[in-house]
């Protein structure tokens, strides 16, 4: 899906919860053109393993014999999973103390 995002900014926090519970891939455009994406946590921890090529998706020689196995690296920790970042508050609801609009 593509989104402006001057739309997406008006709706991020439902876009980050598409994103977040059903996988959905969102680019974000500016003038027709893609600019960013919103993807999940998994999909963001895979293209990380890839650019850190911690994974290969085709490995041949040059004359596209066997693949050679690749050595595994020594498991690293992970860090904590990411979670939601915006949550909806209705237009009206309780204001901060010493905010005022």
């Amino acid at each position: 899906m593509e989104k402006p995002v001057t739309e997406a900014r008006a709706e991020f926090a439902d876009l980050v919860n598409r994103v977040a519970y059903s996988g959905e891939r969102i680019a974000l455009t500016r003038r027709g053109k893609v600019m960013a994406a919103l993807v999940s946590a998994e999909d963001l921890e895979l293209l990380e393993s890839l650019r850190e090529g911690r994974l290969h998706l085709a490995q041949t020689g040059p004359s596209g014999a066997e693949e050679r196995p690749e050595p595994q690296p020594a498991p690293q920790p992970h860090p904590a999973p990411l979670r939601v970042a915006a949550q909806y508050r209705p237009p009206g609801g309780p204001q901060r103390p010493g905010f005022t609009p």
